[in-house]
Formats: C-alpha cells, sequence, structure tokens
C-alpha cells in the first residue's frame, strides 16, 4: 500500500518541525493512538488502537525518525504487533517546504500489514489505511495552527 499527499499548514516551517518531533501533539494527532513516550531523540514507543472494518487491533510498538534533514525532512519508520491480529509494517517520507508564512507538507507513505489483518482483502486496507493517513495530516494541521494561535 502506497500513497502520497500534501496538507498546507498555515505556520512557518520550524514550528511545523517542532511540532513533528513533539510526543504530546503526535499522540493526539495519531488516531487511536493511546500513548506515546520518546525512548530517545529518534525513537519513540507507541501503543495505537486500530479498527479495521470489522477486526479492531491495538498495536504496540516503535516509531523510528531516520533520514533526518531538520527542519526541511526525514523519515518515519514504524513497527507494531496486534497480537492475534498481525502485524504492521510502515513508513512515511515527509518534506518541509517554505512558502512565505506557511508551510506545505508533502508526504509518501508505504504500509504492510499481516496476519489476519492482511485477509482483509487489499482494497480494504489500502482505504483504510489512506484515511488514517488522511486523519493525521489533517488533526496535525489543526493542531499546529492551534498552537500558533494561542502561543
Amino acid at each position: 500500500m502506497d500513497f502520497t499527499g500534501e496538507e498546507r499548514i498555515a505556520a512557518p516551517r520550524d514550528v511545523v518541525w517542532a511540532a513533528l518531533n513533539d510526543p504530546e501533539i503526535m499522540r493526539g494527532c495519531i488516531p487511536g493512538c493511546q500513548s506515546i513516550e520518546r525512548l530517545s531523540p529518534d525513537v519513540f514507543e507507541a501503543t495505537i488502537k486500530v479498527r479495521f472494518s470489522l477486526l479492531s487491533a491495538t498495536f504496540h510498538g516503535l516509531l523510528t525518525l531516520s533520514y533526518i534533514d531538520a527542519p526541511k525532512s526525514y523519515t518515519l519508520s514504524a513497527e507494531g504487533k496486534g497480537g492475534l491480529a498481525g502485524f504492521a509494517r510502515g513508513s512515511a517520507d515527509i518534506v518541509l517546504e517554505e512558502r512565505g508564512a506557511e508551510t506545505i507538507l508533502h508526504y509518501r507513505s508505504k504500509a504492510e500489514l499481516g496476519g489476519r489483518l492482511a485477509q482483509l482483502g487489499a482494497r480494504l486496507l489500502d482505504s483504510t489505511s489512506q484515511k488514517l493517513a488522511e486523519g493525521f495530516f489533517s488533526d496535525f494541521n489543526a493542531a499546529v495552527v492551534a498552537k500558533m494561535s494561542a502561543g
């Protein structure tokens, strides 16, 4: 499953970059995120509950930042286990483009599911994964703009 998109954010790139590295903002924006904790500057541990059609699973795993070119881009990789439901692996290449007082956040994501989740069918998994990604970036945009307004 591969998908791409972009989000126009009414904030300077350094503010968007800081938000992308803030566990509290990330927890509030990742759909179903129950907890996220920084283990090191580039590694987070997370628990995320996801619903795919009739199947719901709670994933425990790691989020890792790599290929960091602050404040322009990084790759966010995730790997989690959902017990009997299976596993999820994915990555997102994130690029921040400055446009005056705004930032265009470009993303390219890949996801792979295994176990019972993979049996649901590629079409359902693709649409659910795309909705989750779009939901995250939309919520992230709103969180950054709210933080700018408050701060």
